[in-house]
């Protein structure tokens, strides 16, 4: 069996088990999120054996050379000495400089770093509090048009970030950010081709930026950005988005809703809808063919990998399908001893 070394504790891993979570069985507060690969909270780098196969899956080819590597995804075959990263100076210290609610259920959380923090508008960041606690959340404000660094928190019960950042963070207090990554950003070019973006929750975030990103870049084709949510309190950013559609005539919202009766306030543009009902089964309806079609996805995992699915086998190119899958940080493992 193999047997992990972290911080002066030695852990053996059971077989097939992940050193995240022989980790966290073991007592030992290892930093994770989603423990699905895909938020990089829990980043590690090795101080002595190999990197293990399939853990440095999505990260910066600076990164893997670091010796970087995720935990969640790393399973090792021979004994493994790890550290946590701060000391490569991956992160950028931050201050809070705004901290609002923007629905029942969503913060916006704006921040000013201390250095240039590199990023595309949609990307995601890890967030790292003081104490070390760490959660990614992606970018909604654009690099080189916003003076801070924007981020739409969803409220989780019992969520020791969202809870923080809701109750108790001020302005002034000091954080800091790791990263970027994730794929859904604008690239220039191509202005005439048509985007879809979907995106469900506070996957709107990303998609923002996105949306934002393309006008400013003189983008030409139809761009259709497609929200859902549960009912009607899970939108948000509505006068903003419609403001858009107004302005812009190649821009296109649409609002869809699982339950609930159309809005009597809807905007009055024609380019901004409201619909009841399934959001894939309104989009596989609204988009029978997306042949030469951009696409982003954000939002529910489940919903994402079926709508990529969906879009490739409608019609859109693979590398044409951008997709960030937003994944809540599941309930802990039970703990034992030590080896």
């Amino acid at each position: 069996m193999a047997v992990v070394h972290h911080e002066g504790r030695s852990v053996e891993l059971a077989s097939g088990e992940s050193v995240l979570d022989g980790l966290l069985r073991a007592g030992i507060d290892a930093p994770h999120s989603c423990r699905a690969g895909h938020c990089q909270t829990c980043l590690a780098r090795v101080v002595r054996g190999d990197v293990p196969v399939g853990s440095q899956e999505g990260l910066k080819p600076t990164w893997r050379a670091l010796g970087l590597f995720l935990t969640c995804r790393a399973r090792p075959t021979g004994d493994l000495e790890m550290a946590a990263p701060d000391a490569l100076g991956l992160e950028v210290g931050a201050r809070i400089v705004d901290v609002a609610r923007l629905s029942h259920d969503v913060v916006r959380l704006r921040l000013t770093t201390d250095a240039p923090f590199e990023h595309c508008g949609g990307q995601f960041a890890t967030l790292v509090r003081s104490d070390g606690l760490a959660r990614s959340y992606s970018v909604a404000s654009l690099p080189g048009r916003d003076e801070f660094i924007e981020m739409h928190v969803r409220l989780v019960t019992n969520g020791a970030m969202s809870g923080w950042i809701a109750r108790d963070a001020c302005v002034g207090d000091r954080v800091a950010l790791r990263g970027p990554a994730g794929e859904c950003f604008h690239v220039p070019g191509r202005r005439e081709q048509p985007l879809l973006l979907i995106g469900t929750g506070t996957g709107l975030a990303p998609l923002r930026a996105i949306v934002h990103d393309a006008l400013r870049d003189g983008h030409t084709g139809r761009i259709q950005l497609v929200h859902g949510a549960l009912d009607e309190r899970g939108f948000y950013l509505v006068d903003e988005l419609s403001a858009l559609a107004r302005e812009h005539a190649n821009f296109e919202y649409a609002r869809c809703m699982l339950r609930g009766e159309h809005l009597s306030t809807t905007p009055a543009s024609p380019r901004t809808s409201v619909h009841v009902g399934a959001l894939d089964a309104r989009v596989r309806a609204a988009f029978p063919n997306l042949k030469g079609w951009r696409v982003f996805l954000c939002g529910h995992p489940e919903l994402v990998v079926a709508l990529r699915k969906w879009a490739f086998i409608a019609g859109a190119a693979s590398k044409d399908i951008h997709a960030d899958a937003f994944v809540t940080k599941p309930a802990p493992l039970p703990r034992t001893a030590t080896s």
